[in-house]
């Protein structure tokens, strides 16, 4: 999830599944309802669930979810809110990994785009409910765009200046490179035969050939 917005079969990732962003740090019930709600909003759409959808598939009183969360919006914050916190470190790791600008940028489409693929119904939460959340929640959402962003967008600008990379606009490169990445969330389906780890390969390749590397 970046600047450039923008879980489910049995055999697909889920909330709920092992490296999750949207439970991290969460209760046992929380994270139910924050896995309740992925699947609500993604099955659904926000506007057509409700709070005694979640809580059903919760396994809770409708009344259990105001325990935990004020509002149905306040579940699509912490959903979004995880999955940006989440492809932040992820590409700050990814960074100082490495060492040279091109195999940053490597290293950041692969695992960007694999993990949208991984988690691509949070992804795909994150991007097209977005605009359902409060001007509030979204201006911390858009902060956090800003330093995905900010961190590819520096990756780029070094490799242009050590002659790695052969760019026009950077602001431009940057912004097409995260999009194609995020966009992995709106088309992957577990039933296809490429494989996140696949994806992430063939991106990792994609993002060079973009800059001219």
């Amino acid at each position: 999830m970046s600047s450039a917005a923008q879980t489910s079969p049995s055999t697909a990732p889920t909330p709920s599944a092992a490296g999750s962003p949207a439970l991290a740090g969460t209760s046992d019930t929380q994270g139910r309802l924050l896995e309740a709600a992925a699947e609500a909003f993604a099955d659904r759409g926000f506007h057509a669930t409700t709070t005694r959808d979640i809580a059903a598939r919760a396994g809770l009183s409708p009344a259990g979810v105001y325990v935990h969360f004020k509002t149905k919006e306040e579940l699509l914050y912490q959903l979004s809110l995880a999955g940006h916190l989440a492809a932040l470190e992820l590409l700050r790791s990814a960074v100082a990994d490495h060492d040279s600008p091109a195999d940053e940028l490597r290293a950041i489409m692969t695992t960007f785009s694999r993990w949208h693929a991984e988690h691509y119904r949070v992804g795909r939460i994150v991007q097209y409910e977005f605009g359902n959340l409060t001007d509030e929640h979204r201006d911390e959402v858009l902060r956090l765009r800003k330093e995905i962003d900010a961190v590819a967008r520096d990756v780029v600008t070094r490799g242009v200046a050590s002659g790695e990379f052969v760019v026009g606009d950077v602001a431009d490169t940057t912004l097409a490179l995260l999009s194609m990445a995020i966009d992995v969330a709106r088309w992957y389906d577990p039933e296809i035969r490429r494989t996140p780890e696949a994806i992430g390969a063939a991106y990792g390749e994609l993002g060079l050939r973009l800059v001219g590397a």
